[in-house]
């Protein structure tokens, strides 16, 4: 390699910071990213993951008719993970990369069912829609948290139960029209391949800026929606990975926006009980966009939400879908061709479980115990050298930043490799750069030196994972 390319490239922040120090923004500057010309050519994890995402095959025969499909980042970091060894049952490992809690009874915790039965019906098959009797419950629990007072309140035909999160955001996907869809980076990284496969509308990103800690300011979505012609916003809230919340007013000015802008808002909110900006003494609040719709047939807010991850009870499958009467409709629709519908037996079982008490108990003990590990978590990895911008006020992961450490543990996907050698998962940032096309090289990534990190697993998990992330940090500080 010559000496012209191995000089560095510096990516500045500066002007950026000065623009935003003239508008009266308070902006702690970071520090520069250095990266190496044609580094990704020259990195055997981004030349590993090019390849997966090539769909490369060495395969002589191929069966006519098919293609390969995508996969999400998450998928691509635990099939790594299993190949070196990872499994549900290896307690030598840590898993802070998959998007799960921990699913056994926490602290305090309301009991929870470790059994059902169910009767001869509920072999059928339900309603694509889901079974009225749980409909009517999810109506009923969004009604008693966020409804109080208002006039107009959601019944079962405002509801649709989908076998799973992403369920619900396909068969959304798939009723779209041909508009133009905004997204934010960084988002959920599934978002990508639901971005990818339906070609009749066109996703439109816009990138957050860290200097303002990834939050969107009200005036310019406002800009972005009227500008750029928007019909459709999709988000999550609380965010994965930024573990940021919109809640209160600035929720109540989003939905505003919406109904103003005549655009639809789909609001992913499947961490919202997980939020920790509130005083202990207020655990069991939760965030909704459904408090500040004024009439739930005509305002153009869509909640997405279930058991998977509020409920900790991601093997159930039971997810919903809320919104106009019309969206429901055509969602229910979507799902007779697209996954036939949610188990019947188990969607007998989740009608206790949205009883409203139920609800605001389980919540509070979740926040206690998952705050306390957020703090936990966030304190030992700072003492290691990774740094955290933010400690997050929602979800239960660590938007963190590696650039300061010694390479090859400064990149995402370095850090990524190297961790899999001590039995650590994360998941690095680049898989939140909502990129359907695949244009942008990897190193080009603003999320190139980001990892996330999840405190979703039990304490013990946790403490196992950290003491192996301080020993490999250790091993290259040392040299």
């Amino acid at each position: 390699m010559s000496s012209e390319e191995e000089k560095t490239q510096r990516v500045e922040i500066e002007s950026q910071s000065e623009k935003l120090l003239s508008q009266g923004t308070q902006v702690v500057p970071r520090k520069p990213i250095l990266v190496k010309k044609n580094q990704e050519n020259e990195s055997t994890p981004h030349l590993r993951l090019r390849a997966a995402m090539s769909r490369a095959t060495i395969e002589l025969v191929r069966t006519p008719g098919f293609e390969d499909s995508a996969s999400t980042g998450v998928i691509y970091v635990m099939s790594r993970a299993t190949m070196l060894g990872w499994g549900y049952k290896n307690r030598e490992w840590c898993n802070f990369g998959q998007g799960a809690p921990e699913v056994g009874q926490i602290p305090n915790s309301v009991p929870r069912p470790t059994s059902a039965s169910w009767n001869p019906q509920g072999n059928e098959y339900a309603s694509v829609a889901g079974t009225k009797k749980l409909r009517q419950a999810v109506a009923d629990l969004y009604n008693v948290r966020y409804r109080v007072g208002l006039k107009s309140q959601y019944t079962y035909e405002n509801v649709c139960i989908t076998p799973g999160g992403r369920a619900s955001l396909t068969r959304l996907a798939s009723t779209f029209g041909q508009v133009y869809l905004g997204h934010f980076l960084p988002d959920y990284s599934a978002y990508e391949e639901m971005l990818s496969v339906f070609k009749k509308f066109v996703p439109i990103p816009e990138m957050l800026d860290p200097l303002l800690d990834y939050k969107e300011r009200i005036a310019n979505l406002h800009r972005e929606i009227v500008a750029k012609g928007l019909s459709l916003v999709l988000l999550s809230n609380p965010s994965n990975p930024t573990g940021n919340v919109i809640e209160e007013t600035e929720l109540d000015e989003w939905v505003q926006l919406a109904r103003d802008t005549h655009t639809c808002f789909i609001m992913d909110e499947f961490y919202s009980n997980y939020i920790y900006s509130h005083p202990v003494e207020q655990n069991g609040r939760t965030v909704s966009a459904a408090s500040y719709v004024h009439d739930v047939n005509s305002d153009p807010i869509v909640i997405v939400n279930g058991l998977t991850k509020n409920w900790r009870l991601p093997g159930w499958r039971i997810t919903w879908t809320i919104g106009p009467k019309d969206v429901i409709r055509n969602v229910a629709n979507a799902g007779s061709f697209l996954d036939g519908g949610a188990n019947h037996p188990f969607q007998e079982a989740a009608i206790p479980l949205l009883d409203p008490k139920f609800v605001h108990e389980d919540t509070k003990c979740l926040q206690d115990h998952f705050r306390k590990k957020r703090d936990y978590v966030a304190s030992e990895l700072i003492n290691m050298g990774i740094d955290i911008p933010k400690i997050s006020k929602g979800t239960f992961y660590l938007w963190a930043d590696v650039r300061n450490l010694p390479p090859p543990l400064n990149m995402g996907l370095g850090f990524f490799e190297e961790a899999l050698k001590f039995k650590v998962v994360v998941v690095p940032g680049i898989f939140f750069d909502v990129n359907p096309a695949k244009r942008r090289n990897l190193f080009h990534s603003p999320y190139h030196h980001n990892v996330r990190i999840s405190y979703g697993p039990p304490m013990e998990e946790l403490a196992l994972g950290l003491k192996n992330l301080r020993e490999m940090i250790h091993k290259y500080t040392k040299k």
